[in-house]
């Protein structure tokens, strides 16, 4: 995924399906100067964390 994407996806209205390590995620946050997204898990919301935004898939 690319920055510009991540940000659609973040204001959306709509629920985008997103994963990282082929786990849903909600993204959070976004950074363009490092190019990482602040996380958190589906299915445990409380577990957050920055990754790579590359690291970042909607198309499974």
């Amino acid at each position: 995924m690319n920055v510009e994407r991540a940000k659609q996806i973040l204001q959306s209205e709509q629920k985008i399906n997103v994963r990282y390590d082929g786990e849903p995620v909600w993204i959070e946050t976004v950074d363009e100067s490092t190019q990482q997204a602040r996380v958190h898990f589906e299915q445990n919301p409380n577990q957050r964390m920055s990754v790579s935004i590359q690291a970042l898939d909607e198309n499974f």
